[in-house]
């Protein structure tokens, strides 16, 4: 009689949920991501992030500051300038995010572009004509 293997232990590793509910935070992937190619300004990061509110930029980048992976450099020019930059701890990221792009390229479609929606006009003029 063939003997019943031990169960797989599935505690789930508190660091590892820590890491994972930290850097899998909306937004944060594509900050850190963008940072691992260059420092940026608000600004820079804001336009390369698409649909991001300020709100949310703002927070993540706090967020990401206190958890020692980005720090924010002020320098004092007229106007002060400020940037963003990865800290040695978010280099760290670098194989991580690098192993979710290769991922993402091979597993994630792309939505087809949206065809434009019919102009209001348009549609209630087809909507009123009789049917042929």
């Amino acid at each position: 009689m063939a003997r019943d293997a031990d169960p797989p232990d599935l505690t789930l590793c508190t660091r590892f949920h820590r890491a994972i509910e930290l850097i899998g935070r909306r937004w944060t992937g594509a900050i850190v991501y963008l940072l691992l190619r260059s420092r940026c300004r608000y600004a820079t990061l804001r336009a390369a992030i698409p649909e991001i509110t300020d709100r949310m930029l703002s927070e993540r980048l706090q967020e990401l500051e206190q958890e020692g992976i980005v720090e924010r450099t002020v320098i004092p020019e007229t106007p002060v300038r400020v940037e963003y930059a990865l800290t040695k701890k978010g280099r760290a990221l670098a194989s991580a995010i690098g192993a979710m792009a290769d991922w993402a390229e091979r597993w994630v479609e792309l939505e087809a572009p949206a065809r434009p929606a019919a102009r209001p006009e348009r549609a209630a003029k087809a909507a009123s004509r009789p049917a042929r």
